[in-house]
């Protein structure tokens, strides 16, 4: 009984984060994570606005980052 209680939490995380996706989705919300603006040859953050070099993987102004798929 423990595990499948266990198990059932792990997915319920990700289940409840679709339902919120969709149910902002359908009210004209983009739910889709936001990737790097580009310009020129350096990488810009789109929540502060921070510029760093192309290889970057983490904004070193504020410390966001891509959210992974």
């Amino acid at each position: 009984m423990v595990r499948h209680t266990v198990a059932r939490m792990a997915t319920a995380s990700n289940d409840a984060d679709a339902d919120v996706d969709e149910f902002l989705s359908q009210r004209g919300h983009d739910t889709e994570s936001p990737g790097w603006e580009e310009s020129y040859n350096k990488k810009q953050c789109p929540d502060c606005g921070g510029i760093h070099a192309s290889d970057a993987t983490t904004c070193t102004v504020c410390g966001w980052s891509p959210r992974s798929a």
